[in-house]
């Protein structure tokens, strides 16, 4: 069995080790008042530790390695950083340490002190290779008290990483919050497939210019389409050259460049996810909706978020997919599925920044509020869901999501709440 220093840490953080009667690697007696706190930057393992060591208490700092001799290997001993380290924890004890003052360093052996049968736990999660995530086989046995908790737990990590994002998007935007309500919104309009071109379209128009452009449907649509790049082949569509002509206009009235603005795909695209649907379906939100940011950060219940971001594509749109194209014709609107994807995208992330900038509490609402909504339909979750009790609701799958990306690809069994009830069982 190959250990990994990470399973060490877990050891020593939780204390996963015979702790009475410890002693150092010369037989002098340890007592661990506390650990320390886990550091996952550059230096020592674990810092804040209090020990006591032959009846002497000591406060500084515990490094941890696979062999004793992994700490010439990392160069401590010239490393003023690690001068403080009052205990040296390894597995394997294969040679003498000393700090860079040659004064000698306390080694706790943990080899002799862990059970076989966390051994045998934490090599059952680590050897398959070629498992899904690595507990798949014994992930049906973990009571839903602690299965639930967890997801709970993932479902606020995933939402707290995707408020950090908006944060950024917030200093870029000197706090213009709905300038990245709009960002937000275009990329996320695109999808996955044009999620990147939406959120450079975005960025090539100031929100002052998009709310100068938002009396009609129609004006936003030719200054979407054109910075798209999409009204530059000659047509003799009417309803284009409409379109090509108030671009004209605006371009040369606001001065604005396309350039940096990367084209859209239609390609292995469904024709409702056409970026010409999806661009005409946000022309006729923003045209409408010039409370958008207010009503979004208010609605408390799925049913109001739908009312809010239902958009139909204008007229035009009622029999085409593309510019010159006809088709059969029927309305254009944004559908549930739709609409559910841009509330966990978007809304609930920028509702959740938002209250928590100006210090309001919104863990409950939210967390109510995604299980309302519908869980997604993807691979990952249908996959737990073999494994699991189906996910009911959004919270669960993006919990799930947040799980096999964050946790499970990344093997960080040790950190999570499921690794823990398995290695401990």
């Amino acid at each position: 069995m190959r250990l990994q220093e990470d399973f060490l840490h877990y050891i020593w953080k939780y204390q996963k080790f015979e702790t009475a009667q410890l002693v150092t690697s010369e037989g002098i007696p340890i007592q661990v008042i506390h650990p320390g706190h886990h550091n996952h930057q550059a230096g020592p393992d674990f810092f804040n530790a209090q020990l006591c060591i032959e009846n002497t208490q000591w406060a500084g700092t515990v490094e941890i390695h696979i062999k004793s001799s992994d700490w010439y290997q990392h160069q401590h001993e010239v490393d003023e950083a690690y001068d403080t380290v009052i205990l040296h924890v390894v597995w394997e004890h294969d040679v003498e340490v000393f700090r860079k003052d040659n004064t000698p360093i306390p080694t706790l052996i943990l080899a002799s002190l862990v059970t076989p049968k966390l051994l045998k736990s934490y090599d059952g999660l680590f050897t398959e290779e070629r498992r899904w995530i690595p507990c798949e086989q014994e992930l049906p046995k973990v009571e839903d008290f602690y299965w639930e908790h967890w997801l709970e737990r993932l479902f606020f990590e995933r939402l707290e990483e995707k408020a950090a994002l908006i944060e950024e998007q917030l200093k870029l935007q000197h706090h213009h919050w709905e300038a990245v309500l709009f960002e937000l919104l275009c990329k996320n309009f695109g999808l996955n497939l044009n999620g990147v071109s939406f959120l450079s379209l975005a960025k090539s128009i100031s929100f002052p210019v998009l709310q100068k452009c938002a009396n009609t449907a129609l004006e936003l649509e030719a200054l979407f389409f054109g910075q798209m790049g999409l009204l530059s082949i000659a047509s003799e569509d009417p309803y284009v050259s409409e379109l090509a002509t108030v671009y004209k206009y605006q371009k040369h009235k606001f001065k604005f460049s396309s350039e940096g603005v990367i084209s859209p795909t239609f390609f292995r695209l469904r024709p409702a996810n056409f970026p010409t649907l999806r661009l005409a379906q946000l022309a006729d939100l923003y045209a409408r909706r010039k409370t958008l940011f207010s009503d979004l950060m208010t609605c408390a219940t799925p049913s109001e978020a739908i009312t809010i971001l239902t958009a139909t594509a204008s007229s035009y749109w009622d029999t085409h997919y593309q510019f010159g194209t006809t088709s059969k014709a029927y309305r254009k609107t944004t559908s549930k599925a739709f609409i559910s994807l841009l509330m966990i995208n978007t809304v609930a992330p920028m509702q959740w920044c938002y209250k928590k900038h100006f210090g309001k509490e919104a863990d409950q609402s939210l967390l109510h509020f995604f299980q309302q909504l519908p869980p997604e339909k993807n691979s990952v979750v249908q996959k737990f869901n073999t494994l699991r009790p189906k996910a009911t609701n959004a919270m669960k799958s993006q919990a799930l999501l947040h799980l096999k990306s964050k946790y499970c690809d990344r093997k960080r069994c040790l950190e999570c709440a499921v690794g823990n009830v398995l290695i401990t069982a």
